[in-house]
C-alpha cells in the first residue's frame, strides 16, 4: 500500500477554518472506517488560531489574543496561522499495521527528509514532541508539530511545518509545553518556499512514507 495513487489529495489554495477543518475531519473519518470513501491526505492553512491537545495545560495559554478551539488531538496547545503549512492525515491504520508510535515516526521521517530537499537539516529529539533544526541564532528551535488522533483505527490530524508564518503570533502559548527553545521557520532561515513548492516535494517523497508503515505492518505480520 505504498501508492500515493491510493489516497485523496486535496491542496487547499484559501485558509480553511479550524473548526470547520475538524468537522470535516470527523466525518471522513466515519466514512472510511465504514469504507465508504478512500483515505485522505490534506494540506492546507488555517487563519490564526491556538489549538488545545488533550493534555493542553491552562497555565501555558499565555495570551489568548485568537481564538482557543479543543481540537481532540494528542498533545497541548499548539499555533495555526497563514504561512504555515498543515497536512491532515486519514489513513487506516486497520489496514496500515495498527502501529501508532509506527505512525507518528513515519511522519516525522516525511517531514524531516522534506526539509532536507530544501536544504534544512532537522531532527527528532529524544522528549520533545515536533522536528527541530539549528535556528539563526545557533540554538536548538522548532520548525514543525506533530498531533495525531485515532479514532475506530482511521487517524486524524497530522504534522505543520512553518514555512512563512507571524512568528510573534507563537508567543501566546508555550508552544507544545516547551518554553526552552523557540519556534523557526524556513524564512527565517532563509529560504523562501511556496506553499506550491513544499506540497509537491512532500508529494514527492510520500511513498517513502507510505513505504515505512507498510514495512511495519509487514514486520508485525512476521512476528
Amino acid at each position: 500500500m505504498t501508492d500515493i495513487a491510493a489516497l485523496d489529495w486535496v491542496r487547499e489554495s484559501e485558509l480553511v477554518p479550524y473548526q470547520h477543518a475538524l468537522d470535516a475531519m470527523e466525518v471522513r473519518n466515519s466514512a472510511i472506517s465504514a469504507g465508504q470513501t478512500r483515505e485522505q491526505a490534506w494540506l492546507l492553512e488555517h487563519p490564526p488560531v491556538y489549538t488545545a491537545g488533550t493534555s493542553a495545560d491552562i497555565s501555558e495559554l499565555v495570551d489568548p489574543r485568537f481564538e482557543v478551539i479543543e481540537a481532540g488531538r494528542g498533545g497541548r496547545y499548539t499555533y495555526h496561522g497563514p504561512g504555515q503549512r498543515v497536512g491532515y492525515l486519514l489513513l487506516d491504520l486497520g489496514k496500515r499495521g495498527k502501529d501508532v508510535r509506527c505512525f507518528v515516526h513515519s511522519i516525522e521521517g516525511w517531514v524531516i527528509d522534506t526539509l532536507s530537499d530544501f536544504g534544512v537539516k532537522a531532527w527528532r529529539a529524544e522528549g520533545r514532541v515536533g522536528i527541530w533544526t539549528q535556528d539563526i541564532d545557533g540554538r536548538e528551535a522548532k520548525i514543525g508539530a506533530i498531533g495525531v488522533r485515532v479514532r475506530r483505527w482511521v487517524t486524524m490530524h497530522g504534522f505543520s511545518v512553518n514555512l512563512d508564518p507571524d512568528l510573534s503570533h507563537f508567543s501566546g502559548i508555550v508552544p507544545c509545553g516547551i518554553d526552552e527553545f523557540g519556534v523557526t521557520s524556513l524564512a527565517r532561515l532563509g529560504i523562501e518556499v511556496s506553499n506550491d513548492q513544499w506540497d509537491e516535494a512532500l508529494i514527492k517523497r510520500a511513498p517513502q512514507f507510505l513505504g515505512a508503515l507498510e514495512a511495519a505492518r509487514l514486520k508485525a505480520c512476521k512476528t
